[in-house]
C-alpha cells in the first residue's frame, strides 16, 4: 500500500477495538524446493502488495504413493523438491532476515507437509532463528514435536481443505485447535468455505468435497478462523486474485501479528485488500460469546470496488443479506469533495504475448490518498509445466497526484483466466476533476464525470493490440457499508459469520464469532 493506509474515518468499528487490517500471504512457493522463482524475488514481489508474508518449502509427505508407477512423475518431482529444501533450509533464514523489516514487512520462516490420511498442513514459525524442519506422520505427532521444541512460537494450518478425505482434504477427527486455530479457505486450488461457489476446485487433484468444507467443520464443533493464502508455486505471494489473508492488529509486528492469528482475528481475502469487520457486544470476530448475550452485531465494510452483497452465515445458513445499493449508509459519504476508487487494468492482447507497460496515471482536480498495486504472477503449478520464472522488473510509484508504474502484462490465455494487471488508487476528487493516462508515448484523458457513467477502455492500436481499462467510479453509498443488524439470541455451540462479494468478483469472510 502507497500513501495512506486506510483511516480511522472508514474503519471506525475496527478503531474502537484498537485493531486494523494487515494483508499477507503465509503460504506459497518458490524454488526453495520444487516451484519457480527465487526466495528474494519472492519475498521483493511480496514487499510491493502485502504487510507480511511466509514463502513455504514443500517439505515431507508421508504416505507418498511411491509404489503406483501411474504416477511414478509427481512423486519423482516431490522427492527432489524435498531433497532441495533440506539442503537449503538453514541457510535460507538469512534470506529472510534480510528481507524482514519491523514495523513495515513481516517475515515468517515457513513449510509444508502433505498427507492422504489427514490433508496438507503448512507450519509457520513466529521468529526467524535457525529452527529445526520437523517432520511428523500425523497431526498430533506434529503438535507434540513441535510444542516440545519451540512452545507456542509455532502453529500449523490445514490447506485446501475441500478435497475429499483421502485426497489430501482435511481429516477432521484429526485437527488440533490448539496446534490450527486458523484454516486457509480460499487459494488457486478453490474455495472451501462450502460445497457451491463461483470459485470451484479445478485442479487435477480433483473436484471438493461437502463434509471437507468450513462450514462442516464448523458444524462440528470446531473453533477457528479463516485464512487466504495464494499456494502460488511461482514465486509470487500474494498474485492477485489467488488469496490472501487479513489480520487485524494494533500493529505490524511479529507479536501482534501472531496474537491476532492466534486470537482468530483474521479474515480470508480472494484479492482486493478490502475491509470487513464485525462485533456483538464487546466481543470482535473470531472471539467467543455466552449465551444469551447481545442480539445486535454491528458491521463495518470498505470495499476494493462496488459491493454486491454482504451476508451473515449462521450455523451454515444465511440468516442475513445486505445490497448496499438498496440499504445506503456509507461510513463517510463526504462533502463538497467525492471519495472514490480509480482502478486502471493492463493488458488483454493477443495470447501468448506479454506488453511492457511504461507509463504514468495523473488525477487532475483532486488527491490520490492511496495506491493498491494489484499484480498477478504466472500460472505455472507443477514444475513439469514449464521452467524457471522470468526477471520482474514491475514497479509502481506515487508522486503527490500521479502514480508512475512500469508493469509486464500477459494475454489472457483463454476467454474465462484473466491475467491483466492492475493499479487501484482511492482519490478525492472535485466535480471537474479528470484523469490522464499516458502510456507508451500515448496520452488519453477523460473527466471522472465520464467515469462515474461506466468504464472507459482503449487499445494501444489495431485489434488485438494490448488495451487498458478504466473502472467505472463507485459512489461512497456502493463501496463502504457500516451498520448494525438485528440477530436471533445465539445458544452454546452456535456460530456466525460476515461475508462479502464485489461487484467484480472479490470475497472477503471475517472468522466467526462462537457462542460457548
Amino acid at each position: 500500500m502507497l500513501g495512506e493506509r486506510l483511516p480511522e474515518r472508514l474503519a471506525p468499528l475496527a478503531s474502537r477495538f484498537g485493531v486494523r487490517a494487515y494483508y499477507g500471504d503465509i503460504h506459497n512457493h518458490c524454488d526453495i524446493s520444487y516451484g519457480h522463482g527465487s526466495l528474494e524475488q519472492a519475498l521483493r514481489r511480496a514487499r510491493r502488495q502485502l504487510d507480511f508474508v511466509s514463502v513455504t518449502g514443500h517439505a515431507y509427505w508421508p504416505d507418498m504413493p511411491v509404489d503406483d508407477p501411474s504416477v511414478e512423475h509427481i512423486v519423482d518431482f516431490h522427492v527432489k523438491g524435498f531433497a532441495k529444501l533440506d539442503r537449503l533450509w538453514g541457510a535460507h533464514f538469512e534470506t529472510l532476515a534480510e528481507a524482514d523489516e519491523p514495523g513495515v514487512f513481516t517475515v515468517f520462516p515457513g513449510y509444508e507437509i502433505h498427507s492422504f490420511a489427514h490433508g496438507d498442513y503448512t507450519i509457520v514459525y513466529r521468529d526467524i532463528a535457525g529452527q529445526e524442519l520437523i517432520k511428523a506422520d500425523t497431526p498430533s505427532e506434529l503438535h507434540a514435536r513441535l510444542r516440545a521444541a519451540y512452545g507456542d512460537a509455532v502453529f500449523a494450518f490445514p490447506h485446501h481443505i475441500g478435497y475429499r478425505l483421502g485426497a489430501r482434504g482435511v481429516n477432521w477427527d484429526s485437527v488440533i485447535e490448539d496446534l490450527s486455530p486458523v484454516m486457509e479457505i480460499i487459494s488457486m486450488h478453490g474455495c472451501s468455505e462450502t460445497s457451491v461457489m463461483d470459485r470451484p476446485f479445478l485442479h487435477s487433484m480433483g473436484p471438493s468435497d461437502g463434509q471437507s468444507t468450513a462450514r462442516h467443520g464448523l458444524n462440528r464443533g470446531l473453533r477457528f478462523g479463516f485464512l487466504g493464502n495464494t499456494d502460488h508455486h511461482s514465486g509470487y505471494p500474494g498474485s492477485y486474485g489467488h488469496g490472501r489473508s487479513a489480520v487485524y492488529a494494533a500493529e505490524n509486528s511479529r507479536s501482534a501479528l501472531w496474537d491476532g492469528i492466534h486470537r482468530r482475528r483474521t479474515n480470508a481475502l480472494t484479492g482486493d485488500a478490502s475491509h470487513l469487520f464485525f462485533s456483538i457486544g464487546d466481543t470482535m470476530q473470531g472471539g467467543s460469546v455466552t449465551a444469551g448475550g447481545p442480539t445486535t452485531l454491528e458491521l463495518e465494510a470498505v470495499g476494493g470496488g462496488a459491493i454486491d452483497y454482504i451476508d451473515l452465515v449462521r450455523n451454515g445458513d444465511v440468516v442475513g443479506r445486505i445490497t448496499p445499493d438498496l440499504q445506503r449508509s456509507p461510513i463517510d459519504a463526504g462533502n463538497s469533495a467525492l471519495e472514490t476508487l480509480l482502478v486502471l487494468e493492463l493488458g488483454w492482447g493477443a495470447r501468448g504475448k506479454f506488453h511492457d507497460w511504461q507509463g504514468s496515471l495523473e488525477l487532475i482536480g483532486g488527491d490520490i490518498l492511496s495506491v493498491e498495486p494489484r499484480l498477478r504472477g504466472s500460472e505455472v503449478v507443477s514444475p513439469l509445466e514449464g521452467g524457471g520464472d522470468a526477471k520482474d522488473d514491475n514497479a509502481v510509484r506515487l508522486s503527490g497526484n500521479r502514480i508512475d508504474f512500469t508493469i509486464r502484462s500477459i494475454g489472457n490465455p483463454n476467454n474465462t483466466t484473466a491475467s491483466m494487471q492492475a493499479i487501484a488508487a482511492r482519490i478525492r476528487i472535485r466535480p471537474d476533476a479528470g484523469v490522464r493516462l499516458v502510456v507508451d508515448g500515448q496520452t488519453f484523458e477523460v473527466s471522472t464525470g465520464r467515469l462515474l457513467q461506466g468504464a472507459l477502455s482503449g487499445n494501444l492500436g489495431p485489434i488485438d493490440s494490448p488495451a487498458f481499462r478504466l473502472h467505472p467510479l463507485p459512489r461512497p453509498h456502493q463501496w463502504q457499508w457500516r451498520g448494525q443488524m438485528a440477530i436471533e439470541p445465539l445458544r452454546k455451540g452456535d456460530w456466525i459469520y460476515a461475508r462479502m462479494r464485489q461487484a467484480n468478483g472479490q470475497w472477503n469472510w471475517a472468522s466467526p464469532i462462537f457462542c460457548e
